[in-house]
């Protein structure tokens, strides 16, 4: 299975909506965003994007609450699964435990990617290209015994994003 991770997109929707595309082109079967969605039509994009999301709530997005009924957009930590994986999804770093499989958040606007005690963590970076000039996202592939992060990030002036690949076994 093959889930696009994305956070802090703030008011960049042109940025949401590229690196969407791009990780639709990659093969994302799901969207996982990290939140600071800021804006609605960044939940319009994801929503649009005609995969199965979830997305959760930033610190910047309490303009969002009123839509989380007409969105997939959920307070943090946010705890599901997909396919028997056990995810926590949430955009502070303030719950960094062993508690799934697989904890994504974002907040800091850098890409980490570590395997700790069983447990996957990701931040997949900036959608918006605030703190730095890169848009970055990441594609998780989940195989029986790995787990392959492609980490994309593409130069604001750039015209194709660059990879950097990262395996941890299962």
């Amino acid at each position: 299975m093959k889930i696009g991770i994305l956070s802090d997109s703030h008011t960049r929707s042109d940025y949401t909506e590229l690196v969407v595309e791009h990780l639709k082109e990659k093969g994302a079967q799901y969207l996982l965003h990290a939140g600071d969605l800021c804006i609605e039509d960044n939940l319009k994009i994801l929503q649009n994007s005609k995969l199965v999301y979830v997305s959760v709530f930033g610190n910047n997005d309490n303009a969002l609450f009123s839509l989380s009924q007409k969105y997939k957009i959920q307070k943090e930590p946010y705890y599901f699964k997909i396919e028997n994986v056990k995810f926590k999804l949430m955009h502070l770093p303030f719950y960094l435990t062993s508690d799934s499989d697989i904890v994504i958040f974002g907040h800091t606007h850098k890409f980490e990617c570590n395997y700790i005690n069983n447990t996957l963590f990701i931040n997949p970076g900036e959608v918006c290209a605030r703190e730095k000039p890169l848009i970055e996202c990441v594609l998780l592939e989940i195989n029986k015994n790995e787990y392959i992060i492609s980490y994309y990030f593409k130069d604001i002036n750039a015209n194709n994003f660059k990879k950097e690949e990262f395996k941890y076994e299962r």
